[in-house]
């Protein structure tokens, strides 16, 4: 299991626009797009970086894991995503190792992507995502 690439840097945001003036204009990072992910709670928006991107995360409700994890830690990095080409196979390898994982199955967003999480106690304190790009997406 050897990971594609960084796929995103994911941080967590309390306010959008102030983030993306920084992101957009102090960078000139462009705004590659929005979505609301429903299951997460979570507004994001997708500024390309590269190969990478980083994703901005506000939440939308205050119950929403983003939103615990704003409250008890402040905005900031929230996760590294890396890319994988069988998330299945990569998750066993994980488990295998004695790492634990938060997901125990993958989940699926609306564009196919498929994700899980890696526990940061199993890290060194970096929440990992993993993610399995549609074909042709990579």
């Amino acid at each position: 299991m050897t990971p594609i690439k960084i796929d995103h840097v994911a941080v967590v945001v309390d306010d959008l626009p102030a983030a993306l003036n920084f992101w957009q204009n102090a960078l000139g990072l462009p705004l590659e797009g929005r979505e609301t992910n429903e299951h997460e709670a979570v507004d994001i928006a997708f500024l390309p970086v590269g190969e990478s991107r980083i994703e901005l995360l506000k939440p939308t409700t205050d119950d929403s894991g983003i939103a615990k994890y704003l409250a008890k830690r402040g905005a900031g990095m929230h996760h590294l995503c890396l890319a994988v080409e069988d998330i299945e196979a990569a998750m066993a390898h994980i488990a295998s190792q004695g790492i634990q994982l938060i997901n125990e199955t993958p989940r699926q967003r609306e564009d196919g992507t498929r994700y899980a999480f890696v526990h940061p106690k199993s890290t060194g304190g970096v929440m990992v995502e993993l993610y399995e790009l549609p074909k042709g997406k990579v």
